[in-house]
């Protein structure tokens, strides 16, 4: 069963609930006072009848009192009432109307005798609607002398109840099933942006993630549900084209040193050479192991720095691992002529995983040594206000506009031939590492004036 069909019925069951209780209310309260209104109406109906009564030396005067051709009497006649009026002992001394055969309750004359009036509803002996009675005293000098009873029948109330029944039987359905279609009718135009989300999500595949709903922009819950929609999508397309270029750029980087040693163990068992070509080729062998082995552990570096795995941390002085750094790789600058300069305030103290921090900051000196030909690589560090700020600037060959954007990029090279060796993850994994750390790495550079790596860590 559809969700609108649900809706429908649960609307159509509420609104049969409510319209029960709502009826049974109306019903009984209407019942209740039309039943009040001929109670009054009885009430003074009563009280004209005895006013109208003679009562001569403490004694009812029956010649003279309510006579049927009186105006009193045809005036409550007309009304379709019944007057009659009772001894002290219950024997009916007048009566006219329709119901002038009616017995008297001993429970009325009782009550009328302690000067009580009561209200009873009879049923009618013909058979048709019931009536309402109301019986008292007739009193003289507070001295109960007679008992007069008027007796009306409850045929208009019970036509007005029977009329408004009717009504609630026939309209609340009624009412009920235009709700019910009338929700059914919302549910579905509100639903319409969900089936379509359906529809779309069965289409999506790993393979085709570009589809969009593009629904129009609404401030409603279904609105913010089709742009998360699309934001997710968005995000799965380009973590799903992420890894599959990091799935080639790996499979191409990692091709590169397999083929390169097995053409050297082709060429060098074509036939037999002397020791020393073996020895250069173990030796070229050595350097492509070097250069597998050294990828390898850059992609598992890679992988735990994206989940966050980070070692020990402990409190460590970072100027004095900045100088150490800068010291191990001094060497390799100088066999290019460049200068390495550090320049490192005292006292930066923070807690890190020192390992860690030594792979970002020998990653970006190595990365500078490569690319500068001549003039000075230098290294700075300064503490502020929520941290320390490490740079590494280089006078080398600077990187475009056009590729800032993507250096962090895992194998992205601004060098598109491959004329330095490295397998370009060392910024990825510099950045990884400054982000466990809660950090940041950022770069600026201008062509042919150098580049500036600066890293962000707090304390």
């Amino acid at each position: 069963m559809t969700l609108r069909v649900r809706f429908a019925l649960w609307v159509t069951a509420l609104l049969l609930a409510a319209l029960a209780a709502f009826g049974t209310f109306v019903y009984f309260d209407l019942a209740r006072g039309l039943v009040g209104a001929l109670d009054d109406s009885l009430r003074l109906s009563a009280s004209q009848a005895i006013a109208a009564v003679n009562i001569e030396n403490g004694q009812i005067n029956l010649s003279d009192s309510l006579p049927e051709s009186g105006s009193i009497a045809e005036e409550l006649r007309a009304r379709g009432l019944t007057i009659r009026i009772f001894g002290t002992t219950g024997q009916i001394m007048q009566a006219f109307g329709p119901y002038r055969d009616l017995p008297l309750t001993p429970a009325s004359l009782a009550a009328a005798l302690r000067q009580d009036v009561t209200f009873t509803t009879l049923a009618d002996p013909h058979g048709n609607d019931p009536i309402r009675s109301y019986t008292a005293a007739i009193t003289e000098n507070g001295r109960v002398i007679g008992v007069i009873q008027i007796v009306e029948s409850l045929g208009s109330v019970q036509e007005a109840l029977d009329r408004l029944l009717t009504a609630l039987l026939l309209g609340g359905p009624l009412l009920a099933l235009a709700a019910a279609l009338g929700g059914y009718l919302l549910v579905a135009r509100a639903l319409a942006p969900i089936d379509q989300i359906t529809r779309t999500a069965r289409r999506i595949s790993a393979e085709d993630l570009s589809r969009r709903l593009a629904l129009p922009a609404t401030n409603d819950e279904v609105g913010r549900l089709a742009a998360t929609f699309d934001e997710m999508l968005a995000r799965l397309d380009e973590a799903f084209r992420r890894e599959r270029q990091f799935t080639a750029d790996a499979s191409h980087e990692l091709r590169t040193p397999l083929a390169a040693m097995q053409a050297i163990l082709s060429v060098t068992r074509e036939h037999r050479r002397a020791a020393e070509d073996y020895e250069l080729a173990l030796a070229d062998l050595a350097d492509e192991t070097d250069r597998l082995r050294g990828l390898v552990e850059d992609l598992l570096r890679l992988a735990r720095g994206e989940a966050q795995q980070i070692g020990v941390r402990e409190q460590i002085d970072l100027s004095a691992l900045l100088r150490d750094v800068t010291d191990s790789l001094r060497p390799l600058a100088e066999a290019k002529g460049l200068a390495l300069v550090c320049d490192v305030s005292a006292g930066l103290i923070m807690t890190a995983d020192s390992d860690a921090l030594i792979r970002l900051f020998v990653n970006l000196l190595d990365n500078a040594v490569k690319y500068t030909e001549r003039g000075t690589i230098a290294v700075s560090g300064r503490a502020e206000t929520h941290g320390l700020r490490v740079t590494v600037a280089d006078t080398g060959i600077g990187i475009p506009a056009e590729h800032l954007p993507h250096v962090f990029d895992r194998f992205y090279r601004v060098d598109k031939a491959r004329t330095q060796r490295g397998s370009g993850l060392g910024l990825a994994i510099a950045l990884e590492i400054a982000r466990a750390h809660g950090g940041a790495l950022t770069v600026d550079s201008t062509p042919g004036a150098g580049t500036t790596f600066a890293v962000y860590l707090p304390r």
